[in-house]
């Protein structure tokens, strides 16, 4: 055969054969290896060959089988070149030897793995391009691309495989964190931090943000009312609570705006503040977040009442309470943010008992768990499994708490430090 063809066409068509070899390779590779989501977003602005990618990929079991058969045939047709010319210059002996040999070490290196780590490195590079050949192609070699699926898909499902579309990507929660965590640059840390707050908020219940109920101030219809026009007067709230004689006994929200009403006129009467008063909306405490956005925003409504399962006041919680977990603290006061948490000389804490354990973590990064008790004072007794009668210290966690007043069986305060970092001690 290599008197009918000169050498030098043969030499020349196993070089095409090996370039077409890596485009196959690489094509395959890239295809495989481009960004899903990335892909998706500039087919959706109207890229056409992104467009054209996606659709090659909605069937990844036609695209590849076209690029294995193309690349199959290229390689075997190489092999018989490469044979025939070894054994012109090597003899019938040693020619197909050699010719494997080479042709192994060729394909290998510049057909496999230089094209596909520079496919992997930088796929839309390869596979844009390489789209434009393999649509046709697949059109062309459709008929023997449709068989070899037939028999490859027969065999996917004896091992339980029933699906050969494209992969819908969907990402689950969890993926979509780590992808977020990923982003690196590409999204500032802030936007980073929004994003996973996010997906967090499904795994919070307004139960972990409210206002507990002993911190709630609110008006009581039987306080005096020089003593109510006196609290209307100087609320630092836009909302207040109305209730009368116990805040079970929760009448309606008052909002300031409103109160403008009656304070204008002459004489003010108990009456026109509840009339002015909008009836309470009740949350159940285990609501997650992500709902409790969806019911404020359905109900028209900036605030809530905390109820347990009985039906008793647990406390309030706002929208803004909701949008915090989310953006962070509105405020940039750190001492304003944080009354109960009190930097000590030697580097500890002094907390306050009432202190929201969640509240304990976002302001010094600690991980107290929150899965229990919701203050400091519930998470100490729950490890101490008994009431203090005076000092005591224990760990949870990676932090040490030694407790420095109890009143009227609670503890009020409680002496805190990271162990890695524990404070010298008092003379």
């Amino acid at each position: 055969m290599s008197d009918d063809f000169p050498l030098g066409l043969l030499s020349g068509l196993l070089l095409l054969l090996i370039c077409l070899s890596a485009f196959f390779s690489s094509s395959e590779t890239g295809m495989m290896s481009i960004n899903r989501y990335r892909l998706s977003h500039q087919a959706n602005t109207g890229k056409r060959a992104a467009q054209r990618v996606m659709r090659l990929l909605a069937r990844p079991d036609r695209l590849i089988g076209v690029i294995l058969i193309g690349n199959n045939f290229v390689n075997n047709l190489a092999a018989s070149i490469a044979t025939i010319i070894a054994i012109h210059y090597f003899g019938d002996v040693s020619g197909p030897a050699i010719a494997t040999l080479s042709l192994t070490i060729v394909v290998l290196i510049f057909a496999e793995v230089s094209p596909k780590t520079y496919a992997a490195i930088k796929p839309e590079r390869i596979a844009y391009p390489a789209s434009v050949a393999l649509g046709p192609l697949l059109k062309l070699l459709y008929p023997l691309v449709w068989l070899v699926n037939i028999i490859s898909n027969g065999l996917l499902r004896l091992i339980g495989v029933k699906n050969v579309a494209g992969d819908t990507g969907h990402l689950t929660r969890d993926e979509l964190r780590t992808v977020v965590h990923e982003a690196g640059t590409m999204i500032p840390r802030r936007h980073q931090a929004m994003l996973l707050s996010i997906l967090d908020l499904e795994n919070v219940t307004v139960n972990d943000i409210m206002v507990p109920r002993h911190e709630v101030s609110g008006i009581d219809l039987e306080d005096d009312l020089d003593t109510i026009l006196g609290q209307i007067r100087t609320s630092q709230h836009t909302r207040i609570p109305v209730y009368k004689g116990n805040i079970n006994n929760i009448i309606g929200m008052l909002h300031l705006r409103n109160a403008a009403r009656f304070l204008s006129k002459k004489e003010v009467t108990k009456a026109a503040i509840v009339q002015e008063a909008r009836e309470p909306y009740f949350i159940p405490e285990s609501t997650p977040l992500h709902t409790q956005l969806l019911n404020f925003q359905q109900q028209k409504r900036r605030i809530g009442i905390v109820v347990d399962e009985y039906g008793d006041i647990e406390g309030l919680v706002t929208l803004e309470d909701i949008l915090e977990e989310i953006v962070g603290e509105f405020t940039t006061d750190v001492a304003g943010m944080h009354q109960e948490v009190h930097l000590q000389d030697d580097g500890s804490y002094l907390i306050e008992g009432t202190a929201s354990i969640r509240d304990v973590n976002k302001a010094l990064g600690w991980q107290l768990p929150t899965d229990g008790p919701k203050t400091l004072n519930g998470l100490i007794l729950e490890h101490l499994e008994a009431f203090p009668h005076g000092p005591a210290c224990l760990q949870i966690g990676q932090t040490r708490l030694e407790i420095v007043e109890v009143k009227n069986k609670f503890i009020t305060a409680a002496r805190c430090w990271p162990v890695k970092r524990r404070p010298a001690k008092r003379d």
